[in-house]
């Protein structure tokens, strides 16, 4: 399973909280690349739904990041 910020920013407007299948439905229905279809596949499914794209990638950098490029 490998997420880049682009393959799960298609998650970022699910209808949250949703399990793996209900976003499995989501990704499909709303077109997004096969890769996050893959990697939600990949994803093991104890049934219990997910709260936000923060559990389902918790890397995933939130408005509260703070991004410093080049900074001097």
């Amino acid at each position: 399973m490998y997420w880049t910020l682009d393959l799960a920013s298609h998650l970022e407007d699910a209808p949250w909280p949703a399990t793996r299948l209900e976003l499995i439905d989501y990704a499909e229905r709303t077109g997004s690349p096969a890769g996050v279809v893959d990697n939600l596949n990949a994803m093991e499914d104890d049934g219990e739904p997910y709260e936000s794209i923060e559990e389902v990638w918790p890397d995933f950098p939130t408005q509260n990041d703070d991004f410093f490029f080049e900074e001097e």
